[in-house]
């Protein structure tokens, strides 16, 4: 046994003989190393690591059902995490929905792990900062670089014991250009499982022309445009499409818009989760993780479900339960948009589109030249669901949009607010290609990894300009 095992073990056998033999016991043990190198105004500011060990526990005795956890990890601390649960899971209401420890199973994979991201140094992450800084040639950069390494056990009081690691390094870089009475941001993302794989010179180039690209920018009314959207901008769509949609605990309570079986999206659309390539190969309640389709060729085929939300509907747990799947429901962890099938490798730089203007993704720069007039979006941010049944999201556009014309970009737009349905933009015949290359991208809020192509799409609305 390694040092997480140990501590899942030990802190089971305490849990145990503080609750007695009657309680269902869970218990997550993980020690995590990340790091991160943060840089602004072109210079690294921040140097940060930080490494820790956290035991999660949670119980079902008599009916109710409490958690916690604690990073003291020494037996008195491990102790007194029993003694508080014990004691919360007396207060709280009877748990109706509490579904059973999962059973024991063998995990069917496991996470990636690449020794030189878990020892990646500050001089090793600043060589990727240099790289992606001098690319910008005298642009303004900020961004980060950081490396993390996992490892984890997961042990419960009906015999199951599950242990698995994985590593992640990403990039995010933007460059800005202030040539102009406004300022144009670049951007640049990238995740991997090794740190190995992140160009620094090759993103920083590339946020670096999309800055210079985005002076100047013209003002367009509101309306519904043709647009391709880059793989950032996808990721957004994946995240919401996760997150509201194709989450167990929204459709078990007819919150989602999901309807299993059903031609929802557009024949070319294809969506699965990829927890194996970015994650722990079990999920917080010791559920293995395996390759989930959520939409195949534009039929809806499943949700991901926790033990819970699995419960409620009659179905099994797709291995997605999480610190907060009973109260916002079990989520995708690796969402990943199929690229079109003459694709299969990734480009994390992309170069430049139509006569050098407007540097798109290799993913996009096809889609441009297939378009006869419509926008070139790079990213979303700020996106808020305003109807969470049909999943309408407003939001706005950032780091760069171009106005494309017959199939070349001729003006940079100043940023737009949209408010779209994402499942009607993907519907049937709503997708006009998909990109043949899929990017690795990191997490924006929630913890979910996304790798996709770029997006033609017939229609997205657009609400409102730079005036309002």
């Amino acid at each position: 046994m390694n040092v997480v095992d140990n501590l899942a073990a030990r802190a089971l056998e305490l849990a145990k003989a503080e609750l007695g033999p009657s309680a269902e016991i869970e218990v997550l043990a993980e020690r995590e190393r990340a790091a991160l190198t943060r840089f602004a105004n072109s210079y690294i500011h921040q140097n940060v690591a930080d490494e820790s060990a956290r035991v999660t526990l949670r119980v079902h005795h008599d009916g109710r059902t409490a958690a916690a956890n604690t990073s003291r990890v020494d037996d008195g601390g491990l102790r007194a995490l029993a003694t508080r649960v014990a004691a919360a899971a007396r207060l709280l209401p009877a748990d109706r929905l509490w579904p059973g420890l999962a059973p024991p199973a063998s995990a069917t994979g496991h996470g990636p792990v690449d020794q030189a991201t878990a020892e990646a140094t500050p001089a090793e992450r600043a060589e990727r900062v240099k790289a992606f800084v001098t690319a910008a040639d005298g642009l303004a950069a900020a961004g980060y670089c950081g490396t993390t390494h996992v490892e984890s056990a997961f042990a419960n009081s009906a015999g199951h014991h599950l242990a698995g690691a994985y590593t992640e390094a990403a990039f995010d870089g933007v460059a800005r250009a202030t040539a102009g009475s406004t300022p144009a941001d670049g951007v640049s993302r990238f995740a991997s499982s090794r740190i190995g794989d992140i160009d620094g010179a090759a993103l920083g180039t590339r946020a670096a022309a999309k800055a210079r690209a985005g002076g100047r920018p013209i003002e367009l009314p509101p309306g519904r445009y043709e647009v391709v959207l880059e793989p950032t901008a996808v990721a957004d769509i994946l995240d919401n499409l996760a997150g509201f949609g194709f989450n167990g605990r929204a459709f078990a309570q007819h919150q989602s818009f999901v309807e299993p079986g059903t031609q929802q999206f557009d024949e070319a659309v294809t969506i699965t989760d990829e927890p194996l390539g970015a994650t722990l190969p079990f999920d917080l309640e010791g559920t293995p993780r395996d390759t989930l389709v959520l939409v195949e060729n534009g039929r809806t085929a499943a949700v991901s479900h926790d033990r819970t939300s699995a419960a409620e509907v009659g179905a099994a747990s797709t291995g997605h339960a999480g610190p907060v799947s009973r109260s916002w429901g079990p989520i995708a962890s690796n969402v990943r948009l199929a690229p079109a099938p003459a694709g299969g490798t990734t480009d994390p730089t992309g170069d430049d589109g139509p006569d050098g203007a407007a540097p798109t993704a290799a993913s996009a720069r096809a889609l441009v030249r297939g378009m006869r007039r419509g926008l070139l979006i790079t990213d979303f941010w700020y996106t808020r669901v305003l109807d969470q049944k049909s999943l309408v999201i407003t939001g706005l556009t950032r780091n760069g949009v171009w106005l494309v014309e017959d199939g070349e970009v001729t003006a940079a737009v100043s940023n737009m607010r949209f408010t779209q349905s994402y499942p009607q933009a993907l519907g049937p015949g709503a997708v006009l290609g998909i990109g043949a290359e899929a990017v690795a991208l990191p997490d924006r809020w929630s913890g979910v990894r996304y790798t996709a192509p770029a997006l033609h799409l017939r229609s997205w609305n657009l609400t409102g300009n730079a005036s309002g």
